[in-house]
């Protein structure tokens, strides 16, 4: 029973509290490991959402945190819980099922020139938030994998990944997808600049379901690599199809 893999919902929920927690309590990831008496890679990658919480691991955790780490499930959800809240545009499970699933993710690399980041965005219904969610895995700097709630308004018909970490904001923005499943659009965030300083910084995004990315895979695509050319012309298209628009600069 100790082995039993949670939900996805359920690993995402459990995450994004214990790094609330970490934040809260002011201790490393390496310290909660040797209190929990799990390995720190283990740990790494249920936080990162590249594995699924464990019933042990979980109970680990809550005995180190001295807190609940688990929510009731089974329990209907109330009528005004199965739509997702006005704030993401108040959307039903049933209008937005179309965009769950697993997507090649692709934009350019920040820290090498010529080189493309591919990793992996997966989106699913959330039912104790009665919302859309994302989650990053695949990411060779896991550390940094990015989750929150999807944004589906009626009114600009774009779909919007957005990351709230206690005010920090990353934001992408995607037109719906075309007839292959295809999503393109733009990523604003935040990059390494000089010292310790922060940049923000904005590059052509596309996502791409899943089986696009079978051939090349994920990590960090050099020109040199087979994938390359093929990777580059999808984010190409983020300009050239008119999915997005980058305006030149005055100075």
């Amino acid at each position: 029973m100790s082995e039993i893999e949670l939900s996805e919902a359920q690993s995402r929920a459990i995450a994004q509290t214990v790094r609330e927690a970490l934040a809260r309590r002011r201790i490393s990831r390496q310290t909660l490991a040797e209190e929990a008496r799990i390995s720190l890679s283990t740990l790494e990658k249920a936080l990162a959402g590249r594995r699924p919480f464990t019933l042990a691991t979980t109970i680990r955790l809550e005995e180190a945190l001295g807190q609940s780490l688990r929510q009731e499930t089974g329990r209907p959800a109330p009528e005004a819980a199965r739509h997702a809240p006005d704030a993401l545009g108040s959307y039903s499970r049933e209008s937005v099922a179309w965009i769950e699933g697993r997507y090649l993710t692709l934009r350019p690399s920040f820290g090498d020139a010529g080189a493309i980041f591919a990793y992996r965005t997966e989106i699913a219904w959330d039912a104790d938030s009665a919302r859309l969610v994302f989650r990053e895995a695949e990411r060779i700097d896991a550390p940094f994998a990015q989750s929150g709630s999807v944004a589906v308004p009626s009114q600009s018909g774009m779909i919007y990944l957005v990351t709230n970490w206690h005010g920090q904001h990353r934001l992408a923005v995607l037109c719906r997808p075309n007839i292959q499943g295809e999503m393109y659009g733009i990523l604003t965030t935040l990059v390494a600049g000089r010292g310790t300083q922060l940049t923000p910084a904005s590059a052509p995004l596309a996502l791409l379901p899943e089986q696009a990315g079978a051939e090349f895979g994920y990590g960090r695509i050099g020109p040199e690599a087979p994938g390359h050319a093929r990777y580059r012309d999808y984010l190409r298209r983020v300009h050239e199809d008119g999915y997005a628009t980058f305006f030149p600069g005055a100075l």
